[in-house]
């Protein structure tokens, strides 16, 4: 299990029930299974000890290892980094909006 592996619990059953409770969004999308797979480039939203945080999946793991290899699995987004490219840009619409 890829949470296990990147140490977000202890224990493999913990990262179970943070699943199954609904605190994992996978690509923005509720997931409740366990199980379901991850590819490099997913973004993980989680609800952890009273904050949320988002994860990209930089990389998959056959083991668990040493808490400094466990952070190389996962870059942090910034909370704005979504919403930042359309309001320097104006919104989605800008680019209709100044031909028109």
């Amino acid at each position: 299990m890829w949470l296990w592996c990147a140490r977000v619990a202890k224990a493999r059953s913990d990262c179970a029930q943070l699943v199954e409770e609904g605190a994992l969004r996978l690509n923005r999308q509720p997931t409740l299974k366990p199980h379901a797979k991850l590819r490099v480039g997913d973004v993980l939203t989680m609800a952890l000890r009273g904050e949320v945080r988002v994860w990209r999946v930089r990389a998959l793991a056959e083991r668990r290892g040493p808490a400094p290899e466990a952070r190389l699995l996962y870059e942090e987004v910034p909370e704005n980094a979504s919403t930042d490219s359309e309001t320097d840009a104006g919104g989605p619409c800008a680019k209709d909006s100044a031909t028109a």
